[in-house]
């Protein structure tokens, strides 16, 4: 063997001794998608050995592949000679690998942004590409993490604590944006306000814990009783709010009715105490004279107080 064979069999040894040392994929493949170069990364996390899967096409080996989906991405690789890429948002992954790291262990599968590139031969055609596998497992949990997160702190800022329903700054931002509807659209809908009758009775004879019961079994029962697309929120200590869009006031009579017999058939049981209440509730539907949303609860307010005037444990419409 001559000298210029030597250098070059020393040149192709550290080429691919550095394939094979990099923390990244490469293969690369001819236009009929045989295998060429399968480096360490890929038989590492596919069980694959180099010598196995050189000179066989890709797609006997990994059914995940979308064949018409890779070869409509690769031809302009091959043809214009121009890079292409595929990101994670796109396509979780190009090989179904597992993910072996321990900071990943909340993925069982190894996320990857995709590189493909042209290799051109000394003709300078594009005969074999080169396809470029990153594991990026790592960003995308951290991502979701912090997505995940970010989604808890504004779910903790909408909701109140004690009741698990909105708080009344959320329930009151979303009270103006159905405001804002039905101006837009001369909606059907109303508002209820209600609150727990001599809650301060309950509070005095049975101390705050048992209090804090009462309100969130309330709560529960307003859960159960308002549909998905009902708003409902703590308004303040014992208050309740509520909003029902495309709901007139006589039908939100009927939900506000539903609610109050409810809760006035089951009573609380707290330390081996039993603790009957009633609610009084007020109705207000929306009505295009009002100046603004808090208008509209001003008024629901109204009919509060006139049902509390009314002996509680009733419920009224304002202006009716």
């Amino acid at each position: 063997m001559d000298l210029s064979s030597h250098q070059e069999m020393d040149d192709l040894h550290w080429k691919l001794d550095l394939l094979d040392s990099i923390e990244v994929g490469i293969v690369v493949i001819d236009r009929q998608f045989r295998v060429k170069v399968w480096n360490e990364f890929m038989h590492n996390h596919s069980g694959i050995q180099p010598d196995s899967i050189r000179h066989q096409c890709l797609f006997d080996y990994f059914d995940e592949i979308d064949q018409d989906w890779f070869r409509q991405k690769t031809e302009p690789v091959f043809t214009l000679k121009s890079p292409a890429f595929v990101i994670w948002e796109q396509r979780p992954y190009l090989f179904r690998f597992t993910s072996y790291r321990p900071v990943t262990s909340a993925s069982d599968v190894m996320y990857q942004n995709i590189t493909l590139f042209p290799l051109a031969s000394r003709s300078d055609e594009a005969e074999h590409l080169c396809v470029v596998v990153y594991d990026v497992t790592d960003e995308v949990i951290s991502k979701q993490r912090l997505a995940s997160a970010n989604q808890q702190l504004r779910q903790m800022s909408r909701v109140d604590g004690l009741t698990g329903l909105y708080n009344r700054r959320y329930w009151e931002e979303s009270c103006e944006q159905e405001f804002k509807r039905c101006m837009r659209n001369q909606g059907t809908s109303s508002v209820v306000l209600l609150d727990i009758d001599y809650f301060k009775n309950i509070n005095d004879t049975y101390g705050h814990p048992a209090g804090d019961q009462v309100i969130r079994t309330l709560a529960k029962a307003i859960r159960q009783i308002v549909r998905e697309t009902d708003l409902a929120g703590r308004y303040g200590g014992e208050e309740f709010a509520l909003v029902l869009p495309d709901t007139s006031a006589e039908a939100a009579l009927q939900v506000a009715e539903r609610i109050r017999e409810f809760v006035q058939k089951q009573a609380v049981v707290y330390e081996e105490h039993s603790i009957p209440f009633t609610i009084s509730l007020g109705i207000c539907q929306f009505n295009p004279s009002f100046k603004g949303y808090m208008a509209w609860i001003e008024q629901a307010d109204k009919a509060l107080y006139t049902a509390k005037d009314s002996g509680r444990n009733n419920s009224q419409i304002q202006g009716r």
